[in-house]
């Protein structure tokens, strides 16, 4: 007999301790994100097919849930990505010819596990920035990733920069397909020299000696950038790219959370979907990037309006199971009684934000979750906080 209770394979429920984790640290990033002038949106889960892939390239559509709309007769789609709603709404509902800063947080839906990840449902928390196209608003959006997830005490973070313009300005001449462009693009992403090779056989030799030299240019970010001087092309095109990439490196170096700072000009994870800089950041025992952000103005485009963008995303579910943050939760242990002056004092000590814990007739302290190391006493026909004996 089917156990009516199970859930679907990588779909869990998340439990008092864990759940109230995450939801402090989502009310935290989303109040740093306000402390910069984000504005909060909340897409619906549910979307056409169509609009939810605008402008991604055809990975999406695979981790995608489908399913027909009895109304309209249409494929839905359940979001994988929160990214392309955000740029719909920027695009076609808010429609402001200046700067807009969006924010959010809301369920995803995987058809399958993200490698690196447990489930295939997420908690996706993300900033966005419209309208700048300068390395400024790059900067922002990667200080403001560097913070909410110092928020949560990671430990050490790597950050790996990239850019995904700068293939493209390297093989410009070139003429690929779609086929070999993304195969071009992988091996260059999983460092494969022997596929590359292959692919690059018969190329001009100063083009395949370009493209091949982006597989040495990773590591230290300042290291990497003056090599990259020294061997790429001196074009105003690509010494913008390395100077664009060194600005932010210097801001970054700077800043008080003190990132490690890498440079990849290989890794060009999401080339299909961002158009510029690019970065992850990466802790201590988690495989993938616990957050990734980037510049994807087609995205705008794709929706009939082009518009700058760049902004990054996370996964609260998984931060907060990597979170170091001290996660007990001290409560007050209080008597049950019908006393009046005992629901006033317990109403005042709610209302000042202490969690107050009433015992109802015949039971001991039930909700584990709370550590009560203080508990409600009456001493001389007055109520008082004192510490919990024991």
């Amino acid at each position: 007999m089917t156990n009516r209770w199970l859930l679907p394979e990588n779909i869990a429920d998340i439990l008092p301790f864990e759940a109230r984790k995450v939801e402090e640290l989502r009310r935290s990033m989303l109040d740093i994100f306000q402390s910069y002038g984000y504005e909060l949106v909340i897409p619906p889960m549910l979307e056409f097919r169509e609009s939810l892939l605008t402008g991604t390239g055809g990975d999406l559509d695979l981790q995608m849930f489908k399913l027909v709309d009895q109304l309209s007769g249409r494929t839905m789609g359940i979001r994988a990505d929160l990214t392309p709603q955000v740029a719909r709404i920027d695009a076609h509902l808010l429609n402001r010819a200046g700067v807009t800063r969006l924010c959010y947080s809301g369920t995803t839906l995987q058809t399958r596990v993200i490698p690196g990840f447990d489930s295939r449902e997420q908690l996706q928390l993300g900033a966005e920035i419209f309208g700048h196209s300068g390395w400024e608003a790059d900067l922002e959006v990667m200080s403001l990733m560097l913070e909410v997830l110092s928020l949560a005490d990671l430990g050490v973070i790597t950050l790996d920069i990239s850019h995904a313009g700068l293939v493209s300005e390297l093989i410009s001449n070139v003429t690929l397909d779609v086929d070999a462009q993304s195969d071009l693009y992988l091996a260059l992403q999983s460092k494969d020299i022997a596929t590359l090779e292959k692919l690059t056989n018969g190329w001009d030799p100063k083009i395949k000696k370009n493209v091949l030299s982006l597989l040495d240019l990773s590591g230290d970010a300042f290291s990497v950038l003056e090599k990259a001087a020294k061997i790429l092309p001196n074009t105003p095109v690509i010494a913008g790219y390395l100077e664009n990439l060194k600005l932010i490196s210097e801001s970054l170096s700077r800043s008080a959370i003190k990132p490690r700072i890498n440079i990849d000009l290989a890794d060009l994870r999401g080339y299909q979907y961002h158009t510029g800089l690019m970065c992850a950041a990466y802790v201590e025992h988690l495989p993938v990037a616990v957050a990734r952000g980037g510049r994807y103005d087609k995205v705008g485009k794709a929706f009939g309006r082009s518009r700058p963008a760049t902004g990054f995303s996370l996964d609260i579910i998984s931060v907060a199971r990597l979170s170091k943050r001290d996660a007990r939760k001290f409560a007050i242990l209080a008597p049950w009684s019908n006393d009046v002056a005992l629901i006033e004092v317990i109403k005042g000590l709610r209302k000042s934000g202490e969690v107050v814990i009433q015992l109802l007739p015949g039971h001991e302290q039930d909700a584990q979750e709370f550590q009560c190391d203080r508990e409600l006493v009456n001493s001389a026909g007055s109520w008082n906080v004192v510490s919990k004996k024991g």
